[in-house]
């Protein structure tokens, strides 16, 4: 069998490379071998929500796998035929709910099957987008390249204890190219939502981050929400969409500093088309057009590099990197690949 060999350590050298590789082995149908996994992490290997995401993906596509374990850092993934499914899954703790979406999304749209799926974690965790993200901000820039699905958040999880629950629904979906140039719209939506936490603490941060927002012109909508959860813990949701630019930011209340650590002005100075968060979810889909995908952010992370690298060795893509006074564009020309059914 030909597998494609994969090196763990490349770029940013964490899950993104877990996340892509397998994402596009089961749409591709071709075989990998990952080596290197995290290795230079403070616990290297593979962690609960890539693990929880490798098995959601080898029922959905009866893949043969070794190494599917905690630690493990080294993967051998033989996609089969990727098929419509309904699931009920735990991630287990506070592990990232979105991380595994990010995975499960693309292949179940991309190859036109249906999947319905109840899973249970973490839906607010530090280093990973926050469920809200996931549900406003990715999901628009999806809708936009053809690919459906609907979230429903049944219930919120903060780390350490999780117990969140959410309903994920994706539906057979034919993905298009996405041009994101410039923001040009002043319109800000804010979202706070939290637990066990004091509401007036709450209410004066986002009352402060609405100022900031307001004193550089900024017209802001805002939300908050006091739901139930297991832990103590909130999450805040700022962005921006219209007809060439989806922006947004997300922060994890920290508890022991009790506020968030938001860098507002990644947000506020960026009159671009994407977020850098966005910019390297946008990769995976872009590559497996027939067209031309377009988009700028300002800098270029080291999450980005990490996606163009790794679809480019799967799919064959084209991709190219120009400099711009105030930031990059990135032009991405898919393939369309004769193994999705």
């Amino acid at each position: 069998m030909d597998f494609l060999k994969i090196n763990g350590e490349f770029g940013e050298g964490g899950g993104q490379i877990i996340r892509t590789a397998i994402t596009l082995s089961c749409i591709t149908k071709r075989p990998i071998i990952i080596e290197n996994i995290r290795k230079n992490r403070k616990i290297p290997g593979l962690r609960p929500q890539h693990i929880t995401a490798i098995k959601i993906l080898q029922k959905i596509c009866d893949a043969d796998v070794e190494g599917a374990k905690i630690g493990s850092t080294n993967l051998k993934f033989v996609p089969g035929n990727v098929k419509s499914c309904n699931l009920i899954e735990d991630v287990g703790t506070a592990g990232s709910i979105s991380l595994v979406l990010q995975v499960l999304i693309p292949v179940a749209a991309i190859c036109q099957k249906k999947l319905n799926l109840t899973i249970k974690g973490g839906t607010d965790t530090l280093w990973s987008p926050t469920i809200d993200y996931t549900q406003y901000v990715l999901r628009e820039a999806y809708s936009r390249m053809g690919i459906k699905f609907s979230i429903k958040l049944i219930k919120r999880g903060y780390y350490p204890k999780g117990g969140g629950e959410v309903n994920l629904d994706v539906l057979p979906s034919n993905v298009k190219p996405i041009s994101l140039y410039q923001r040009k719209t002043k319109n800000v939506k804010l979202f706070c939502s939290f637990a066990n936490l004091p509401n007036e603490l709450i209410k004066k941060h986002v009352e402060s981050i609405e100022r900031k927002l307001t004193e550089r012109k900024f017209i802001v909508q805002t939300q908050i929400d006091e739901e139930s959860a297991i832990d103590s813990g909130a999450s805040l949701l700022i962005f921006s969409i219209d007809e060439e630019s989806i922006i947004g930011i997300d922060s994890i209340f920290d508890k022991k500093t009790e506020k968030f650590n938001l860098d507002l002005e990644s947000f506020t100075e960026n009159n671009l088309g994407v977020d850098e968060r966005l910019a390297d979810m946008l990769v995976l889909p872009a590559s497996l057009t027939s067209e031309m995908t377009i988009f700028r952010v300002k800098n270029i992370s080291k999450h980005l590099e990490t996606n163009l690298f790794v679809t480019s060795k799967i799919t064959g893509c084209k991709y190219g990197i120009g400099k711009l006074s105030d930031g990059f564009e990135i032009r991405i020309e898919g393939v369309s690949n004769t193994n999705i059914k």
